[in-house]
């Protein structure tokens, strides 16, 4: 008996189709810009360039220069030290708001959930001019607390004044920011999860612990995965909050983060074109930093 020989099948184009426009939008707003940032970063690309000199091409002359400075790698130690804390925090503040929602009753979880949604919603510029005011040597409320509770030595004290003291408001300020969204995401993924499942845990006489290490986080790992690694990623791009920050008589030099830094290249330095590798460093940082958190996700993904 004579068997034919069996078709692979083709594997279906319409889905490639619909994401073609979506792709080629994406390509071509994120392809011009990184495109001109390597063509500027090989080239002298500063203030006479701004005034219709043509830009002379140096080759790898603006990456050598820049990266043989140790003020650069200060500021990316410091950048992914802060970095990597902030996020990780972050993520441990919102699973435990997550894990209280889904503890407490009706009416109260609301009230968190309506907190962390006008958290969530308050400006950036309001955000931090509300925590400078706060943290603030003269007429501060965290001064005045801690000054009422016996602390006298910090009577004046200029939280901005110092870097670790610095980064200590700076840090608030960013986490304050992101637990909300941290807290919402894991709170979706952990009513996700069975209660027939945590209810036949509770019959085996599982401990809380237990139930949470065993049942809650492997669980909701995949959205625990995402929601850090936009964290690490949206850390790294902080400049803003440091930029208002240093405002109120920070030590720049002292304080800088790479966005920051990339700023005083660009706009104080005018020297677009160190600005422009430091840039294209960041991506490819952002990238290393991300890259195992994407291929754990896409070996789930996979399985």
């Amino acid at each position: 008996m004579s068997t034919l020989p069996l078709r692979r099948r083709r594997p279906p184009r319409i889905p490639y189709l619909l994401l073609l426009p979506s792709l080629v939008v994406l390509i071509a707003a994120l392809g011009y810009p990184i495109g001109w940032q390597i063509v500027t970063s090989m080239q002298e690309y500063g203030l006479a360039q701004q005034f219709g000199q043509p830009p002379v091409f140096v080759g790898l002359a603006n990456y050598i220069e820049i990266f043989s400075q140790d003020q650069l790698w200060a500021v990316v130690a410091r950048s992914i030290a802060f970095c990597l804390v902030n996020a990780f925090v972050t993520v441990a503040l919102g699973l435990a708001l997550a894990l209280l929602m889904r503890a407490v009753p009706a009416a109260i979880k609301v009230i968190i959930q309506v907190c962390l949604l006008l958290a969530w919603a308050t400006p950036m510029v309001a955000a931090v001019t509300v925590f400078r005011w706060l943290f603030d040597y003269r007429s501060g409320i965290v001064n005045w607390l801690l000054t009422e509770a016996g602390l006298e030595r910090f009577a004046g004290f200029a939280w901005l004044s110092s870097p670790l003291t610095f980064f200590l408001v700076a840090s608030s300020i960013v986490i304050w920011m992101s637990v909300p969204f941290v807290a919402l995401s894991l709170y979706a993924g952990l009513t996700q999860v069975p209660q027939e499942i945590i209810e036949a845990a509770q019959i085996d006489g599982a401990s809380p612990r237990r139930i949470l290490g065993s049942i809650l986080l492997p669980m909701v790992r995949p959205v625990l995965s995402v929601v850090l690694l936009l964290q690490i990623i949206w850390d790294l791009r902080v400049f803003a909050q440091i930029r208002l920050l240093q405002d109120a008589g920070a030590p720049v030099a002292e304080t800088n983060l790479l966005g920051n830094f990339i700023y005083e290249l660009g706009a104080a330095r005018q020297d677009f074109a160190a600005a422009s590798a430091v840039s294209l460093f960041v991506l490819a940082l952002t990238v290393l930093l991300s890259w195992p958190y994407v291929r754990s996700l896409l070996k789930e993904a996979e399985e």
